[in-house]
């Protein structure tokens, strides 16, 4: 059995989306200050890093992640390579073998990206309305891509996420997928518990098994 850890690690400096809290961990007890343990103190947006958006993100009052379907986000997924520069259209999906995918994962060269550079880059390979409509025709339940956001940088408001969120398609963002192959897998992808919150980081893995 194979285990590949998909999430990036939360740090100070790392990349966040432009206006979003920047990450910031302290020590709010120190034993080498003369505390009795150590305890971090963390302070960062719902969306930072690995994250999960739940409806509630861009449709005030549908679900919040506290209230995401667990039997969505966990189970058999399937990750697809996209080798494009810019966006992932409906041409680029038209001809995967996606009947039948629940979980469909998306990796793409914004996965270098995470070792890279610790700036937020606007150029990000992103899904195109058209893409997320079609996903949502095709019966897909939960969408991963490999940076910030499924939608472009400079898109006009926030049709691809309206699409999915409003289908009640599961946003799963900031994976990194450098390392993983193509193909199926069992994805595990929990969000933090976070009452009435929009969203919420996640540990998230892919696990296949091994001959």
């Amino acid at each position: 059995m194979a285990i590949y850890d998909i999430s990036v690690p939360i740090r100070e400096k790392m990349p966040v989306w432009p206006g979003d809290p920047g990450v910031k961990i302290s020590l709010a007890m120190s034993m080498q200050r003369g505390g009795p343990v150590n305890v971090s103190a963390l302070a960062m947006g719902a969306h930072t890093g690995t994250h999960f958006d739940a409806p509630h993100h861009f449709i005030h009052g549908r679900q919040t992640v506290d209230q995401l379907d667990l039997d969505v986000l966990v189970g058999s997924c399937r990750v697809f390579e996209i080798r494009t520069d810019d966006e992932i259209d409906v041409n680029h999906l038209r001809g995967l073998p996606l009947k039948g995918v629940a979980r469909a994962l998306f990796k793409t060269v914004n996965s270098k990206l995470w070792a890279a550079r610790d700036d937020f880059y606007e150029e990000f390979v992103y899904l195109t309305p058209v893409a997320a409509k079609f996903l949502v025709q095709m019966g897909v339940k939960l969408v991963g891509v490999d940076y910030l956001s499924v939608e472009g940088y400079h898109a006009q408001g926030a049709p691809a996420h309206l699409a999915l969120l409003g289908a009640g398609v599961i946003i799963l963002e900031g994976l990194n997928l450098a390392d993983v192959p193509p193909g199926d897998y069992e994805l595990i992808a929990l969000p933090l518990k976070i009452a009435g919150a929009d969203g919420a980081p996640a540990r998230a893995i892919l696990r296949t098994a091994g001959p």
